[in-house]
């Protein structure tokens, strides 16, 4: 910051910058004493940016160890580390962690949209905001945390995707060839359970005609209520199912290939499941127990109930 004065027909100018203190000089004509300010004021940024590097470590280095601290503790961990492996190989991660801003953020969103969902995206700016934010309270960094006024981008419509009975047909009455997958499908319709979490079923967590999920995605076991139709699958079939998340991935590609079945995705199966309870009459508690659903918001997003429907019971 220059400050310029006139004294005995003379200019003097002074230059402050924090952490360097002022320095003053004076000069007979005007403008050489604002060029003399100008280019102070340069070389001192110049120097108060080189400090700010000094003090602060990369962004790269935070960042791996976010992922070797804290993703590696959490179900999402490969995830986490895809997400973080994307920004790793942009220009920002070298930066220190202090020259981070919304701008640099705002073009990484930018560029990321050009590749991902919006959905997507919002999913790994909670991350970064998350990392920014462990940085700032638990490892002592004095930054400014630069998704705080980041514009996130406008969600996609939200999927209403319900099951025809064509496709009911080709994935559970028509797929005898492929009975371990069947029953995976048919244990989600009746379920409303996550592909991950039916992977993990073992026969000790049936008791009587209930079933513990001990690892969910929010982090909360659960126990639910099971149909006669899932009661009667899972006692008659190998657990945990003898296929892992990746070979039910293919085989489900497989069956909407030869179904000629579109645009429909294994997790759709859990919202045909949820729309279902509600229209057998189930409330909201009851259909959350079962979905494992703490914020009943979140489980508006599953409940598109068909119209004919609603129809017949007017």
């Amino acid at each position: 910051m220059a400050t310029l004065r006139q004294r005995n027909k003379k200019w003097q100018v002074q230059v402050r910058q924090r952490n360097y203190g002022s320095i003053s000089k004076t000069f007979i004509h005007k403008k050489d004493a604002m060029q003399w300010a100008k280019e102070q004021e340069i070389e001192l940024q110049k120097n108060s940016i080189k400090l700010k590097v000094c003090n602060f470590p990369k962004t790269k280095t935070l960042i791996e160890k976010y992922i070797n601290n804290i993703s590696i503790k959490k179900k999402g961990y490969d995830f986490e580390k895809y997400c973080f492996n994307n920004f790793l190989r942009t220009k920002l991660s070298n930066l220190p962690i202090n020259l981070i801003t919304t701008n640099h953020l705002a073009k990484y969103r930018d560029e990321r949209l050009k590749k991902i969902k919006a959905s997507t995206f919002i999913r790994e700016l909670n991350l970064i905001r998350h990392f920014f934010s462990i940085v700032i309270k638990e490892w002592g960094y004095r930054v400014d945390n630069p998704c705080k006024f980041l514009t996130k981008p406008n969600r996609i419509q939200k999927r209403e995707r319900r099951l025809t009975n064509y496709e009911y047909d080709i994935l559970v009455k028509g797929n005898y060839p492929q009975v371990k997958l069947r029953n995976i499908i048919e244990v989600a319709l009746e379920t409303g359970m996550r592909r991950g979490e039916i992977l993990n079923i073992k026969k000790e967590h049936i008791k009587s005609q209930t079933l513990l999920i001990p690892i969910t995605k929010n982090g909360h076991q659960r126990i639910i209520p099971l149909t006669k139709r899932a009661l009667y699958i899972l006692q008659n079939t190998e657990l945990p199912f003898p296929m892992s998340a990746n070979a039910v991935r293919l085989a489900w590609e497989r069956l909407k290939k030869k179904g000629n079945i579109k645009d429909l995705h294994f997790h759709d199966l859990r919202h045909e499941a949820i729309s279902r309870f509600f229209e057998k009459g189930l409330s909201i508690p009851e259909v959350a127990l079962i979905s494992g659903h703490k914020d009943v918001r979140m489980l508006f997003r599953y409940t598109h109930l068909k119209a004919e429907d609603i129809l017949k019971k007017l």
